[in-house]
C-alpha cells in the first residue's frame, strides 16, 4: 500500500509514503497509531478501536496518574502529528492532516473513556460497564466525524499539529462531559 500526499501545482511532486516507510519512521508509526491508521477505509475508526487495547493497561491507573498520561500525550501529539503531517507533506502540497494520523484519536478516545464509571473496578468484574466503553467509543466517533460546534470550529481554524490534535481533545471532552451528565442524572455519582 502506498499513501501519496496529493500534488500541488505549486509544489514539487511528493515522493509516495509506502507502508514499509511509515512502519520504519518511529515518529510515522507512533502517529499512524502503531499502523492502525493504515487501514484503507476509516482509518480514524480503526484507530480509535486500536486505542482500545493500550486504554485497558491506562484504565489500571491511578486517576492522577491517568490524568498525567492524558496530558503528556494530548502535549506530545500537538509535536507527533505536526511532525508526522510534515513528513508526509503538509505545507507542500500534502494533507494538512492526513487520514492516517490517528494518534489525536488515541488520545481523543481516551480523553472520553476516562468518563465511564468503572474506571475503579477490576476489569475481571466488568458486566454491563463494557455497555460504557461502547457509548464512550461510538459517541467519539460520532462528533469526531461530524464535528458539531467547536470542534468543527477547530478542525477549520487551527492548523498543523495543534489543529490535528485539538477536534480530537475537544470531542473527547465533549463525550467525557456527557457521559458524566448521563452518570449524574442516573445517580451514579
Amino acid at each position: 500500500m502506498t499513501i501519496s500526499p496529493p500534488k500541488s501545482s505549486t509544489a514539487p511532486p511528493l515522493t509516495a509514503l509506502t507502508t514499509r516507510a511509515i512502519l520504519r519512521d518511529p515518529v510515522l508509526l507512533l502517529a499512524h497509531g502503531l499502523g492502525s491508521g493504515l487501514a484503507p477505509k476509516a482509518p480514524g475508526t480503526f484507530g480509535t478501536l486500536a486505542a482500545l487495547l493500550p486504554w485497558l493497561l491506562l484504565v489500571q491507573l491511578s486517576w492522577p496518574l491517568y490524568v498525567a498520561v492524558l496530558v503528556v500525550a494530548g502535549v506530545g501529539g500537538v509535536w507527533l502529528c505536526g511532525e508526522a503531517a510534515r513528513r508526509m507533506g503538509a505545507g507542500r502540497g500534502g494533507e494538512a492532516d492526513p487520514g492516517g494520523i490517528v494518534w489525536d484519536e488515541w488520545v481523543g478516545v481516551w480523553i472520553a473513556l476516562a468518563g465511564i464509571p468503572m474506571t475503579t473496578t477490576p476489569m475481571t468484574a466488568w458486566g454491563v460497564e463494557w455497555l460504557w466503553v461502547l457509548a464512550a467509543v461510538v459517541l467519539f466517533r460520532f462528533f469526531d466525524i461530524f464535528k458539531p460546534g467547536p470542534i468543527g470550529w477547530c478542525d477549520r481554524h487551527l492548523h498543523g499539529g495543534l489543529g490535528i490534535m485539538l477536534d480530537d481533545v475537544v470531542a473527547g471532552v465533549v463525550v467525557f462531559v456527557l457521559l458524566q451528565a448521563v452518570h449524574f442524572g442516573l445517580g451514579l455519582l
